[in-house]
């Protein structure tokens, strides 16, 4: 059982008096918590540090921990390039990179973006498949590529990883397209559905995708994505947590909990609500701490990582 924490790297995570140079040391920090992953999410909702950039800062910073994207946006990039880049950094970190993947939302939060990158929205989940089996061939070191979208040819000596095949790669998404598509090709399935026994059901239908084309269940790592605050009660954690949905997304928590995990109240209450997750499947949390600050973030992550023991155990023993 992996426990791990995403990075705020947003803005709208920072206080007024905080320096984003002090997320290297949270990782750290991180780190010796016991935490076994970091993960950065990519966006263009509101400024942050840009995920590839924090990745490269952490990799020498830090010794054992996974660092992950959560969700790597890959048609904000050049497929080539980020191939190059990512590459990059599983060399650097010594093989410790995990990139989950996802191809953005339907109205502001992800079509206006396409228009930015010069990409055609059109077709977005082929363009993702193809983008991640585009890395996987230049990893391996192909000198060409001629998908129905991407399309290269005289593809130069390119970066290759640290890993033979290059990091694993996860797919985000619930659709039953995408638990298809999971099944087939990814190497990891990194959902946020409000009820675990969506969870669970999902997890059925990746691991049925996969039996049917020769993999293994044990081949894709169940992961969830989940923004949690632990405090003296729930009603107290619900309020922190909607003044950070309101600064993050723009919308109340009434809105956010209806499509993403959000758990909440003192520690008992939200290792009971995890746990529900850990029966369903889970076996690597990335927890988004719902703070606005970083001195804020400092003090979920140790109240957090008080409950890794008991998540461990509670994965063993589901």
């Amino acid at each position: 059982m992996d426990i791990g924490v995403l990075l705020p790297t947003g803005t709208a995570q920072w206080g007024a008096a905080d320096d984003p140079r002090e997320l290297v040391a949270f990782g750290r920090r991180a780190e010796r918590a016991g935490f076994s992953s970091l993960f950065v999410n990519d966006s263009l909702i509101s400024p942050r540090i840009e995920a590839l950039t924090m990745l490269a800062a952490l990799a020498p910073a830090t010794e054992t921990v996974t660092l992950g994207t959560a969700a790597l946006l890959p048609f904000l990039r050049r497929p080539i390039q980020t191939a190059q880049s990512l590459a990059s950094i599983d060399l650097l970190s010594g093989g410790r990179l995990t990139v989950a993947v996802g191809a953005g939302f339907p109205g502001r939060f992800g079509r206006p973006f396409y228009t930015l990158s010069e990409v055609p929205w059109e077709r977005r989940f082929a363009r993702l498949d193809e983008t991640v089996t585009l890395w996987r061939a230049v990893w391996g070191g192909a000198d060409s590529f001629h998908g129905e979208i991407l399309r290269f040819a005289d593809i130069p000596p390119m970066t290759r990883p640290f890993r033979a095949g290059g990091p694993p790669v996860w797919l985000g998404g619930a659709t039953p397209t995408a638990l298809a598509r999971t099944g087939r090709m990814y190497d990891g399935w990194l959902p946020y559905p409000p009820d675990p026994g969506d969870y669970a059901s999902g997890l059925r239908s990746v691991r049925e995708a996969a039996a049917d084309t020769g993999r293994e269940a044990e081949d894709i790592t169940p992961a969830l994505f989940v923004s949690l605050r632990i405090d003296d009660d729930i009603e107290s954690g619900r309020r922190a947590l909607d003044s950070y949905a309101w600064a993050t997304y723009g919308m109340p928590l009434e809105a956010l909990e209806k499509i993403q995990a959000v758990v909440t109240g003192s520690a008992d209450q939200v290792f009971e609500h995890l746990g529900q997750y850990v029966t369903a499947g889970v076996r690597h949390i990335v927890a988004r701490l719902g703070a606005l600050d970083l001195h804020s973030q400092r003090e979920q992550l140790e109240r957090a990582a008080d409950l890794i023991p008991a998540l461990q155990a509670a994965a063993d023993h589901a």
